[in-house]
């Protein structure tokens, strides 16, 4: 035991063979919730042509390893040695330079996505099925749906990686395309699929859309394809014929932002001939009349007749807030915005805010950075794809402990950098008492008593049989 410093503080010692107090005890919660929907025996499996025969590390306990330390606060390969200093929590880690190496061998397998997104799903599957009436799926319907937010975002490049090019925000770097199931207010949500593009990549571009879509509902558990139980979200990138136009065959629900059709002055001529009494109230983010917001139907003020049958067209108007830029846009100082749908039942102002809340998106977004994505690390773009897989189980696993563990607590809304200082920070000692292996918490953190009651609520659902979620 070596003394540190010396004062008015206690005095700060380093325990000579670092074994009985644990960092980060409380990412036991990851760990735990990984066991309970079986993500790494799905890992396992999905990654087994890719394990050599006398390999020591799993390239499935790699991947799983890297979610976790991403989840913890890391984001780059070699905080993977967080992990590394606490066998006692994590197991046997491995070594930066073989965790190199196995990102570089995945990076050159294109069948390593697709088997990453496999093990997902099932496991995705056997979550919402322990959750049981808290099921994102549950219940689902046209009136609750299983909402899939789709959005794009700039991640900075420090250095010269592949795909990484100047954006349409004057950086430089990465564009990838991600979709999002949306928990709804009282939650937060979970990545379903994503498109790492590179940083000139188009933000309507309706060949990435379509091949992020399509991940994004295979990755939903059976039953959830089409139809009005799971409508697509998108801003104004997914406003395009082609688009639209595919998502009417593939006969799905869609809430898409649009610009409308014509020049400024004839699009203001327009809105002018609404009478008054066809605006009706909208709403605030509590479904409550917004004072100076009004929603209106103008399917039939403009020419449509180039687009899917079945669109609505669907306008807002609304005081800036004080202090906002007018634009050129604005009518009579009230700004306009607009979006389409294809559903055909509901309230104006239950339609429009049901596509107002895609700004929920940003926030999965900003957690994802929080995660991960923030930094690519490596530099080519096959092992930085491997890396966004990488972030998508690590905020998965966020997600289902909020999800099966935290219902009916402020934490099931706690983003990620509060849940890491509240929970995953918590130490521990180890100690090893007959054949047994114990982890003592401190008793002294504020959150002890959550994390405990989240790892018996993980343990009661083991052993209950699964519920039905259809």
């Amino acid at each position: 035991m070596v003394k540190k410093t010396t004062g008015p503080y206690p005095a700060l010692t380093v325990d000579g063979d670092g074994s009985s107090v644990v960092p980060h005890a409380g990412a036991t919660l990851l760990l735990r919730t990984a066991q309970t929907v079986r993500l790494p025996a799905a890992l396992s499996d999905a990654l087994a042509p890719w394990r050599k025969p006398l390999a020591i590390h799993d390239p499935a306990k790699v991947v799983l390893d890297l979610a976790v330390s991403l989840a913890i606060g890391g984001n780059c390969l070699a905080d993977i040695a967080q992990l590394r200093a606490a066998p006692e929590v994590f197991g046997l880690v491995a070594s930066d330079p073989t965790v190199s190496r196995c990102i570089d061998t995945l990076g050159d397998a294109p069948a390593v996505l697709a088997a990453i997104n496999t093990a997902r799903a099932a496991t995705r599957t056997r979550a919402w099925a322990l959750a049981g009436e808290h099921a994102p799926d549950r219940g689902a319907d046209a009136h609750r749906p299983v909402v899939i937010d789709v959005d794009a975002t700039l991640v900075t490049a420090h250095s010269e990686k592949e795909a990484a090019a100047p954006t349409f925000k004057r950086g430089f770097g990465h564009h990838p395309l991600w979709a999002f199931d949306d928990h709804g207010a009282a939650g937060t949500g979970e990545p379903l699929a994503f498109l790492l593009r590179a940083g000139n990549a188009g933000s309507n571009t309706v060949v990435d859309h379509k091949s992020v879509i399509r991940d994004a509902l295979a990755q939903l558990p059976g039953g959830h394809r089409r139809g009005k139980k799971v409508p697509i979200r998108i801003d104004g990138a997914g406003g395009t014929h082609e688009l639209l136009a595919w998502l009417t065959r593939r006969r799905l629900s869609y809430s898409v932002g649009f610009s409308l059709p014509g020049d400024l002055t004839s699009i203001q001529q327009k809105l002018a001939t609404i009478p008054e009494q066809l605006w009706e109230p909208a709403y605030d983010a509590d479904g409550q009349p917004r004072p100076g917001a009004f929603v209106a139907e103008v399917t039939d003020l403009f020419d449509l007749t180039s687009w899917p049958p079945g669109m609505r067209l669907i306008v807002r108007k609304e005081r800036p807030h004080p202090g906002a830029q007018l634009r050129i846009t604005d009518v009579d100082g009230m700004r306009i915005t607009a979006f389409v749908t294809n559903t055909t039942r509901g309230q104006l102002a239950d339609l429009e805010l049901r596509h107002r809340r895609r700004a929920r998106a940003e926030d999965r977004i900003r957690c994802a950075k929080d995660t991960g994505l923030a930094n690519l690390p490596p530099h080519d773009l096959a092992q930085n794809s491997i890396w966004c897989a990488i972030v998508s189980p690590a905020c998965e696993l966020t997600a289902w402990i909020q999800t099966l563990t935290l219902i009916g607590h402020d934490a099931r809304r706690w983003e990620p950098k509060r849940l890491r200082l509240r929970l995953f920070s918590i130490p521990a000692r180890h100690a090893r008492t007959g054949r047994r292996r114990l982890l003592h918490l401190a008793a002294t953190a504020p959150f002890t008593q959550l994390v405990l009651a989240a790892l018996d609520a993980l343990a009661k659902l083991t052993a209950a049989p699964l519920a039905d979620t259809g």
